[in-house]
Order: structure tokens, then sequence, then C-alpha cells
């Protein structure tokens, strides 16, 4: 294949907006493709792969997390094993983390198709869900909401 242009989307606020103006754009440019390549924040990754599925379903998804944070407890606090340039401070980057199992789940609250429909269903293991369930003991409900400007 010959690629002798680059299209960038710039439009997206949030997840599903960067999949579906992908789409547009990908339309709009006439651009048919078989695979794509997600390349997205760890914390992002499977949202973005169930919205891609969602919109298109034929397609093959080759999912590639730009980096890997290892987060280990440091004395009396958790900590980054390895810096990672631009990353978000702990306490943001938990928050993240917890957001992103309540928008996976596929119920009434969830992005998924018995929820909000925002998504393709998502299984999230059991041992997932129970580390999730441990972590709002200590966390709360410091889950990162949607912001409702970008719905």
């Amino acid at each position: 294949m010959d690629v002798r242009r680059i299209s960038l989307e710039i439009r997206s606020t949030n997840c599903g907006n960067n999949i579906t103006n992908l789409l547009e754009l990908l339309d709009r440019e006439q651009i048919r493709c078989r695979n794509i390549i997600l390349c997205q924040d760890a914390t992002m990754q499977n949202r973005m792969d169930a919205t891609l599925r969602k919109y298109r379903p034929d397609v093959r998804i080759i999912n590639y997390a730009s980096y890997q944070a290892v987060v280990q407890w440091d004395g009396d606090r958790l900590a980054f094993q390895e810096e990672i340039h631009g990353m978000w401070d702990m306490d943001r980057y938990v928050n993240l983390l917890m957001g992103e199992i309540p928008r996976l789940t596929d119920g009434p609250e969830g992005y998924g198709p018995r929820g909000r429909q925002f998504i393709a269903h998502v299984d999230i293991p059991e041992e997932v869900q129970t580390a999730f369930t441990e972590l709002k003991k200590v966390y709360g409900e410091r889950t990162r909401e949607a912001n409702p400007l970008f719905a």
C-alpha cells in the first residue's frame, strides 16, 4: 500500500468521540480499511476497543497501549515503578482507573448495550470486579465522572 497523505482528527473531546470522529473522517476521505491500530493510554484502551467494535464490528482491531504503568506500594503511598513522561499524578491516575469499571459495565449505568449504548459489550473478569470493589473501600466513590458537556 502506498500512503501519500496523513489525515488527522482533531475535534475529539472524549474516548467515544475519538472513534466516532475518526470513522467520520475515514468515510469523508473515502479511506477503507480492514484493520485499525488503536494506540491509546492503557487506562482507556478497553473502552476505545469496545467503542470501535460497536460501530465497526467487521474491522480487525489491533490494540497497542502506548506505555505500561506499573504501580507499587512505596512506604505509605502508591507510586509508579518508573517515571513516565507526561503521566498524571497518582491521585488522577487512580481516579481514571476507578472510572473505567463503571463505564465498561454493561448495566443501566454503564456504557454497554444494556446501559447508555455507547460501547459494545465488555466482559469484566471477576478478579477485576473484585479488585474494583475492594479499592472502593479505600477510594470510595472517587471515580471519574463523565463530563456532561461532552455526552
